[in-house]
């Protein structure tokens, strides 16, 4: 994908057939895969709707499952009030996360959801969380954001506004990157094991190179408890 994954890299496809055997390839590269689809490559995709079929094997991680681990500590802890920061990117993992956020929260009575849309950009986190905080009434709890990068522009949001993170309110992340440790407080987020994706996603190429089934099955993901997420302040 582009530099700042929102449209497709140049093709870098144009011989495919003659230079490579097979390709590797994430959700958010779909839009740079064209040259591929009728090249009869094998195509493992890391990432990406299980519905597509035009993939020979797929790894994909336990998204849904993640969303609702971030949602089930929030409630936890008591928040009733979200917002959902969500990537503008248009691709499958994010629709995954608004999916099971949307279902987590609307499964119990009393919660609410807003959602708001940013480009994966810190600055584009902030801005949308500022027209967030500065919205007439009630304010959220807790931003859920769809990635670490939205959750560093959130709390500097929240900063702007006078507010503390986590006592007034909550952030989350998704991906545990190493930025997820170098805000302050620290994000609490979803850690993918990226390592074993790589791993799976070349053992599985290897796999149908040779004429074997790809190992099935979503990885599983885990949340990271930190310091960016407490109880709601009282009324």
């Amino acid at each position: 994908p582009s530099p700042d994954g929102t449209g497709p890299a140049r093709d870098p496809f144009a011989s495919a057939r003659a230079a490579l055997d097979g390709v590797i390839a994430s959700s958010m590269a779909a839009d740079a895969l064209g040259a591929l689809r009728g090249a009869e490559l094998p195509l493992v995709m890391l990432d990406s709707d299980p519905e597509d079929h035009g993939a020979a094997a797929r790894v994909n991680l336990d998204i849904a499952d993640g969303m609702r681990q971030v949602t089930e500590h929030l409630l936890g802890l008591g928040h009733r009030r979200f917002t959902h920061l969500a990537s503008a990117v248009d691709t499958w993992t994010f629709a995954v996360r608004a999916r099971a956020l949307r279902e987590a929260v609307g499964s119990v009575p009393g919660a609410v959801l807003h959602t708001v849309t940013a480009p994966l950009d810190v600055t584009a986190g902030r801005e949308a969380a500022e027209k967030v905080l500065s919205s007439p009434g009630p304010l959220p709890t807790a931003l859920v954001c769809d990635d670490d990068i939205l959750a560093a522009g959130a709390c500097k949001a929240v900063r702007r506004r006078g507010l503390r993170v986590p006592d007034d309110i909550s952030v989350t992340g998704f991906d545990d990157l190493a930025l997820a440790t170098a805000v302050e407080p620290e994000l609490t987020t979803v850690r993918l094991p990226a390592e074993q994706v790589g791993e799976r996603g070349m053992t599985a190429l290897l796999d149908v190179l040779e004429g074997r089934r790809a190992e099935p099955g979503d990885l599983p993901v885990r949340l990271v408890a930190r310091g960016s997420t407490a109880p709601p302040p009282r009324a």
